[in-house]
């Protein structure tokens, strides 16, 4: 059961929810798939941490074989290789390692080379899997590590929790493409509707599942719950904007595990996501 936890911007507070849903559960498996900024290990603190390096394959030239045919120029969708002069010149920043240019080249003057971008972690925070992914500083896009860490099984593990990335670019639909259910954050603000708007197209884009949870609930009006109301959308819970809740998130503490109040919350919450996800999977079995 593999379930997404995102949101239209970051600080909305989707790394709180998935954090504590994981640390709710029996046993859960937590990925941070918000692989240019990820913090869900500063709450989790993992032990035996292992680690794996994540590389792309790029094109490289081999200048004596080149005549200079332009295939591979005229192939490449993303301008990622270009000649001046008589020379074949790669651009690493905006190639997509899709190989075709090394497969098309009559003179077999293109190979792939190895290039590191990042890395996994692995590791261990009592009921909780922690995986990681790092993309090193500099590189354009972390679509490789997100899917190697989704390619992780954990056999035996039943509860998988998807920290995204925010907002709802390429990354983000990597993040969401195999979920089971997809949980959206949003804060009730003007500001908060258009993030929660921008992610909720995308999630009936990919006809996932889907409810909300209301974060920093203040008394008055929500125009996110207004939003949720008139789109119909399931509402899974509501958080207050609460000095507690504030403060342990302040300072990298799990909610769950410092708080018998926010342990009910949350467990509360898993029951009903949980239920939910279950009710999904059997109606469209």
């Amino acid at each position: 059961m593999k379930i997404a936890v995102l949101s239209g911007k970051g600080g909305t507070g989707k790394t709180l929810v998935s954090v504590n849903l994981a640390a709710a559960a029996k046993e859960a498996v937590y990925i941070d798939c918000d692989v240019e900024e990820p913090n869900g290990y500063l709450f989790f603190k993992p032990e035996k941490i292992e680690s794996e390096k994540v590389s792309i394959k790029l094109p490289y030239v081999d200048e004596k074989r080149c005549t200079g045919c332009h295939k591979c120029v005229d192939f490449c969708k993303f301008n990622a290789l270009t000649y001046i002069g008589t020379k074949l010149y790669v651009f690493d920043e905006v190639c997509h390692s899709c190989g075709g240019c090394v497969l098309l080249c009559p003179e077999k003057a293109l190979s792939e080379r190895d290039k590191v971008i990042g890395e996994v972690q692995k590791g261990v925070s009592e009921n909780v899997t922690v995986i990681t992914g790092i993309l090193n500083t500099g590189e354009a896009s972390g679509i490789q590590i997100i899917k190697k860490l989704l390619d992780d099984k954990n056999e035996g593990k039943n509860l998988t929790f998807i920290d995204c990335p925010p907002g709802s670019a390429c990354i983000v639909m990597e993040s969401i493409k195999d979920a089971d259910y997809c949980i959206l954050v949003a804060e009730p603000s003007l500001f908060g509707v258009h993030n929660l708007a921008m992610v909720y197209d995308l999630i009936k884009l990919f006809k996932k599942p889907h409810g909300v949870v209301l974060n920093k609930c203040l008394n008055g009006e929500n125009p996110s719950e207004k939003f949720c109301l008139e789109k119909g959308i399931n509402i899974l819970g509501k958080l207050p904007f609460d000095n507690e809740l504030g403060t342990l998130n302040s300072n990298a503490l799990i909610s769950v595990r410092e708080s018998e109040k926010y342990r009910d919350v949350f467990s509360s919450l898993l029951q009903t996501v949980t239920k939910e996800v279950q009710y999904e999977t059997a109606i469209n079995s």
